[in-house]
């Protein structure tokens, strides 16, 4: 991921909200899920925040806190940065609107991929106890193993309680292009956001500091500019 990735002008080339379907706002209460904390708000931010304009209930979950996002390092700085990271999250869900405390349930970082029976319970338990009408999660193709751990544990939960699962992309916009066979383009569609949602998406993502500023004095953020550019569009896109 720390390659150069396909750049933003090449997405907006391709005129996505011209050629996948719009959806409107799902009705009834939703429950997002990330794989850290930082991926609810750069998938679907901004539809999170027209979700409570509109007043719908969102809740979240965050399945790790985060904590190996800077490479190796003591117990103690991963303690340092997972609290750090727990911290950025509730700012940044504080910008996006009146939202339940997320749930936090503590998995390892990196290693998601081994715990994805404990994920798809507490999801399913999570989907019953607020009454989901959807459940959106990262995408199980986004080549990066807990995102891909937690779509897939997302969409095992949603078979289970009968709960339609949307997938967000969160790294696909770095390695795909447009086209790309990779990605399922037949299950896209897009959510226009309002300017509102827009500007509040892109206060969220500013409160993620431990992403955006260089891990070490020789590599970069996280998220640098490049990436940030393709989560603040005039839409998100999910897969069906």
């Amino acid at each position: 991921m720390d390659a150069r990735g396909t750049d933003e002008a090449v997405w907006r080339a391709a005129r996505l909200p011209e050629l996948l379907p719009s959806l409107a706002l799902p009705a009834g209460p939703v429950l997002v899920v990330a794989a850290h904390p930082d991926d609810e708000v750069l998938g679907f931010g901004g539809t999170i925040a027209a979700l409570r304009h509109a007043g719908a209930r969102v809740h979240t979950v965050c399945l790790t806190d985060g904590e190996a996002s800077h490479g190796p390092a003591s117990p103690a700085a991963r303690a340092r940065l997972a609290a750090r990271r727990r911290d950025e999250l509730a700012a940044a869900l504080g910008d996006l609107g009146e939202l339940p405390a997320p749930v936090h349930a503590g998995l390892p970082d990196t290693a998601l991929d081994a715990y994805e029976d404990d994920a798809a319970a507490l999801i399913g338990r999570l989907l019953d106890a607020v009454g989901a009408a959807v459940c959106v999660a990262p995408w199980e193709g986004d080549l990066h193993s807990d995102h891909e751990a937690a779509g897939r544990a997302a969409r095992r939960a949603g078979r289970d309680t009968a709960t339609p699962v949307w997938s967000y992309p969160v790294w696909m916009w770095h390695w795909a292009r447009p086209h790309d066979p990779r990605v399922p383009w037949h299950r896209a569609a897009v959510l226009p956001l309002a300017a509102e949602a827009a500007v509040r998406k892109r206060a969220a993502l500013a409160r993620f500091a431990s992403q955006l500023e260089p891990r070490s004095a020789g590599a970069g953020p996280v998220l640098p500019p490049q990436e940030i550019a393709h989560h603040t569009r005039a839409f998100e896109t999910v897969l069906r």
